[in-house]
């Protein structure tokens, strides 16, 4: 398949996940951040990170499983686990270094990003181990 037609088949797919990765993208590159009255709680903004990563991949594992009888873990390894998580250190990376200082990189939203992933990911073995297609 051409790449462009590989990358369609992918949004038909799996159209949620490619949604929320899109938002995440998108919120993770805004220039700046409403304020809202959780601003007070303290490490809300881990917690946001933590449940935009984590909501997003268990999204994806759900519509993966829907849509396969057997698992390619090698591909869950990568694409469901391994990218994202490469994804989330490349948008701090981004969010330090080319928004003119409107946004700034964090280690601890990188962790938070990672424990959301990986949450995701054993969820997302569990649902394929006790889906009924097995």
């Amino acid at each position: 398949m051409v790449n462009g037609q590989s990358s369609m088949v992918n949004v038909k797919k799996y159209p949620f996940s490619c949604l929320c990765i899109t938002l995440i993208w998108i919120l993770s590159l805004m220039p700046f951040f409403p304020e809202t009255p959780l601003d007070n709680v303290k490490f809300i903004d881990k917690w946001v990170h933590f449940v935009m990563y984590g909501g997003t991949f268990t999204v994806l594992w759900i519509e993966y499983t829907l849509k396969h009888k057997t698992a390619d873990y090698e591909k869950l390894f990568f694409w469901a686990f391994l990218a994202p998580i490469l994804m989330s250190g490349v948008l701090e990376l981004l969010q330090e270094y080319c928004t003119g200082g409107c946004r700034n990189g964090d280690w601890l939203d990188f962790a938070a990003n990672a424990t959301g992933v990986l949450i995701a990911a054993i969820l997302g073995l569990l649902m394929l181990r006790f889906s009924p297609k097995r």
